[in-house]
Order: structure tokens, then C-alpha cells, then sequence
């Protein structure tokens, strides 16, 4: 069974092309820690079009958290931002990046209607 970080770069990654990104490059690595283990996933923007690796690779931003933190914002269940204002989240580097991957981040789930969807003004998709 795959986890919600595995899925949301695995997700992210086939999407080849990222319109909410299409002014953005660079690379952004995210190292989760979990105990004394740490996942690298590297994430490449070229004018929106999106990669993501496991690697330990430079980017130009670096951002560290614990993993299961991070399994709770892929979920919606957390706020990158706000967790970043508590000093849960850290970044180092070109933090536009940060703030423009940010955007594809699940909203929060009391935000979705019964399908799971928020249409572009922020209402659930119910029909």
C-alpha cells in the first residue's frame, strides 16, 4: 500500500505539465524524516513542466519536515503554510518555488464535496 506522499509525487510526476506552474523553474528537494531515516524526492519545474525523482540531488530550495507531517498536508488534512509559520516545516533557499508548488497541495478536506473535488472558486463539485 502506497502512502500519501508517494502518491501525491507519483501523482504530480505523471502529470508531465503543470499550467499552475507555467512561469516557474527551478528545483525544489523535499527531505522527510522519519525517525533516523530520511526520503529525497527532487522536484524539477521547466515553465511547467514537471519531474520528480528520488534524489538527493542540489535544488535551488531545500525544504525538511517530518514524513508524517507531510502525509497529512498531501492528504489535505494539514496546511503547508500554517505549519511553516509554526516552525514544522523549514526551507532554505528559493522560497517563490516553495510558494508556488504550494498551490498543488490538496485544499482542506471539509473543502470538498462528496466527490472530493473543489471547483476553481473554492466550492465542492456537488452536483
Amino acid at each position: 500500500m502506497r502512502d500519501a506522499t508517494s502518491e501525491f509525487f507519483s501523482e504530480l510526476d505523471r502529470r508531465g505539465h503543470e499550467p499552475l506552474l507555467q512561469n516557474a523553474t527551478g528545483s525544489v528537494r523535499f527531505d522527510l524524516v522519519e525517525g533516523d531515516h530520511t526520503d529525497h524526492w527532487l522536484v524539477t519545474v521547466d515553465n511547467g513542466d514537471v519531474a520528480v525523482t528520488n534524489a538527493t540531488a542540489a535544488a535551488d530550495c531545500v525544504v525538511q519536515t517530518d514524513k508524517s507531517l507531510f502525509d497529512r498536508i498531501a492528504r489535505g488534512e494539514a496546511n503547508a503554510m500554517s505549519a511553516v509559520l509554526r516552525g514544522e516545516v523549514t526551507a532554505e533557499g528559493d522560497l517563490e518555488l516553495v510558494m508556488l508548488l504550494q498551490r498543488l497541495f490538496p485544499g482542506p478536506v471539509s473543502s470538498r464535496g462528496p466527490t472530493g473535488l473543489v471547483d476553481a472558486e473554492g466550492g465542492s463539485d456537488e452536483r
